[in-house]
């Protein structure tokens, strides 16, 4: 065992003493490849600065973005939306729905589109006053017109031609402010003459209505509420009020301040439909129906010959 050790330990020292050259005095290629691998690090180092640098600028921005969590953003967030969403929309016109007498007038919208004008119409209009005179002279300032269901038809603001002294807003609804976008009486004329045209015209005291729009209508055409025996009545023989006859006979609260030319053109129209078979009675006393000459037979109408006078 002793020599055994002792060989061991001379074996260690020589094994000692071989490696301490190796370990003291590196080689070229050992010391390149020392370089190498410092100069690599150094490199992976510095991308890794880089790296940091950019992760943390992003984590800045993210910072700063869940800043913005509070109104601020959310009023931002919702603007750039509804911006996008109105960069996206087409914008169409909408279409303009079926009116009935119970939807909200259109007002000073001409002709309505898409309603059915009928045979039967019911005009209404209100006046303003005009001149040095304004209790007598009046002027068109507003025009109406419904159909036989009571849909509006037409409704326009008229720009007076003669200067306004009294607007009598508390009578007729019409301010100065509505003059902005009225219609020229011209304008007006022409619209409304189409749509009497071939057709029953219904009012209440219509006269007064055709001549502040300057225009005419066959005697035959019209239906006159205001001269209707039955209804005048409640005026002992003379010319009801509109006011009177609506709230009497349909029961309607109507002109409580201001008047609105479309709500009395409907309330028009519904006194007519209520008793439509009594103003044809009484329409046809006046005006009877026109007769039509015979037919042969062959589609051709027969001519009455006129006596032949006798030669003397």
């Amino acid at each position: 065992m002793g020599m055994e050790r002792k060989e061991l330990s001379s074996n260690w020292r020589k094994l000692q003493q071989s490696l301490k050259p190796s370990s003291s005095s590196p080689s070229k290629d050992s010391a390149a490849k020392k370089r190498t691998s410092t100069g690599g690090s150094a490199a992976y180092n510095d991308s890794v600065k880089r790296r940091r640098v950019f992760s943390s600028s992003k984590s800045s921005t993210a910072v700063d973005n869940s800043s913005l969590r509070g109104p601020a953003f959310k009023r931002r967030r919702t603007m750039s939306t509804a911006t996008d969403v109105a960069d996206n929309t087409e914008t169409t016109p909408v279409a303009s729905s079926r009116q009935t007498a119970s939807d909200k007038d259109l007002v000073n919208i001409g002709l309505s589109p898409e309603i059915e004008v009928g045979k039967y119409v019911a005009i209404d209009c209100e006046m303003v006053g005009v001149g040095p005179n304004p209790d007598k002279d009046s002027a068109l300032a507003r025009v109406s017109i419904v159909n036989y269901n009571g849909d509006q038809v037409y409704d326009s603001y008229v720009r007076p031609k003669e200067m306004v002294t009294d607007w009598r807003s508390h009578v007729s609804g019409i301010l100065p402010k509505h003059m902005v976008e009225a219609r020229s009486l011209e304008t007006v004329q022409r619209d409304v003459a189409k749509l009497l045209d071939d057709r029953i015209l219904v009012g209440h005291a219509v006269r007064n209505d055709l001549d502040a729009l300057l225009l005419s209508h066959s005697k035959r055409d019209i239906r006159d509420t205001s001269r209707h025996p039955p209804y005048r009545k409640f005026a002992g023989g003379g010319s009801p009020k509109l006011k009177v006859l609506a709230s009497e006979l349909l029961g309607l609260e109507i002109q409580g301040s201001a008047h609105s030319s479309v709500e009395d053109a409907r309330a028009t129209m519904m006194l007519f439909r209520r008793d439509k078979d009594g103003f044809e009675r009484e329409h046809l006393k006046k005006w009877p129906a026109r007769t039509v000459p015979a037919s042969d037979g062959t589609g051709e109408q027969k001519k009455k010959k006129k006596p032949k006078k006798k030669k003397k």
